[in-house]
This record gives structure tokens, sequence and C-alpha cells, in this order.
């Protein structure tokens, strides 16, 4: 018996030739697929690392500051609207050629506070400021002793493009409230927190900065904003 014929068989099943079965190994084809997917990722991380190191050594993050800085030189103060080219007026839809002088605004001053006198005092004070005066007097009851600001005014819709924003550089504030009135004439009605109306010097700063014109739309760029 032939030293490649299998034990038992007795002869019966020879293997011949110079051609032998092999065995073929099982995951080749995995870890092969996995070699080259780790490959891969290992690329893509050291060509992101090296991108970084040349954005920091090539100023990268100075072009992103610098951006930056742009983007806040464009969000200044909207109430200055520096860096953004607008203005109070554009910002509340104000255009200074639909405002009125305060000479063409009657004011009626009407006291809600306990203290007495409120109301013809500032009265005279607006008169001296300009202001065309109308009635003075103690509130309605509908308000007498129940405005816990400042102040309250009181006008027809229109008054909250016109008559509203002129007004309302006196008393800083105050409530603007609209009703059913046609006439222009407006209501400061003084609340329990009313003091004294603002300083002459602010307010007039504040009536300057209305009747400004309303400047071009620009965004500033770079470093020159």
């Amino acid at each position: 018996m032939s030293m490649l014929t299998p034990p038992g068989m007795g002869g019966k099943y020879r293997i011949t030739g110079d051609k032998y079965p092999r065995m073929r190994r099982t995951g080749g084809h995995r870890r092969l697929v996995l070699a080259i997917v780790a490959s891969a990722t290992a690329m893509a991380l050291i060509g992101w690392g090296t991108l970084q190191l040349i954005q920091v050594f090539t100023g990268g993050d100075k072009a992103s500051a610098a951006a930056g800085t742009t983007r806040n030189c464009d969000n200044r103060d909207p109430g200055t609207g520096a860096g953004t080219g607008t203005s109070p007026q554009a910002e509340t839809g104000l255009h200074p050629s639909s405002l009125p002088k305060p000479a063409q605004i009657t004011v009626n001053v009407f006291n809600a506070t306990p203290r007495g006198g409120l109301a013809k005092s500032t009265a005279d004070e607006l008169k001296k400021r300009g202001f065309a005066i109308g009635e003075v007097g103690n509130a309605t009851k509908q308000y007498d002793k129940k405005v816990r600001g400042t102040g309250i005014l009181l006008g027809a819709k229109k008054a909250t493009g016109t008559a509203f924003p002129v007004l309302g550089t006196q008393l800083a504030g105050a409530e603007h409230r609209t009703d059913g009135r046609t006439g222009g004439e407006v209501d400061l009605i003084l609340g329990t927190r009313f003091k004294e109306l603002a300083k002459k010097e602010d307010a007039d700063k504040a009536l300057a900065q209305l009747a400004k014109p309303k400047p071009t739309s620009t965004r500033s760029t770079g470093k020159n904003c």
C-alpha cells in the first residue's frame, strides 16, 4: 500500500499524479479590504493635519480674524448706525422730512400722580422748549393714579411716526399708546415715576439726531470700517 493511500482504504483508492489538493486560506479578502480602508483613513488624517499646519504658518488664522473684524464692523451699535450704514431713522422707519417741529405739536398735559401742580410746571417747561400747549389739568379717572411708569404719550395712530418720536425726546421711557382720535394733538399723561423732563441739552441732542437725513446704506469691508 502506497504511503499516499489513506488508512483504512485497503488500497481501493489511491492518489495518483503530481497534483495535490491545496487548502484555501479563509478571510484573506476581508483582511485586504480592511487594510485598504485603514490606509485611506490614515492618508486622510495626514492630509488634514498638513492643511492645518499650512493655514497656521501662512496666516490662515489672521485671515479668519480679519473676516471676523469685518463682520464686527458691520454690526456696530444699531442705535448709532455706525458700521452698518444705517441710522436710527432707518431702523424705526422714520424720515426727517415727515417729522414735525415742536411748534407744530400741540401737547395736552395731564397729571395722573398725587402731586399737585405737576401738569402746569411740565407744560410751562415744554412751552419754553417750543411745543404748543393745549389742555392742562388732572388725568381722567381712566388714568388717574394708574400710570406706573414715567408717563404715557397718547394720540392718533399717525402720531407714532410723527409727534411721538419728537415729544418722546423730552421724556425718556414714556409709553406710546394710540386711540381713535383724528386730531394731531398728543396727550402727555404723567405717571407716578415721573420726576422731571429730560435735560434740555440731552433733549436737543436727541432732536438733532432725529433731524439728520438718512445716509446712504453702505457696508464697510476690510480694515477701513
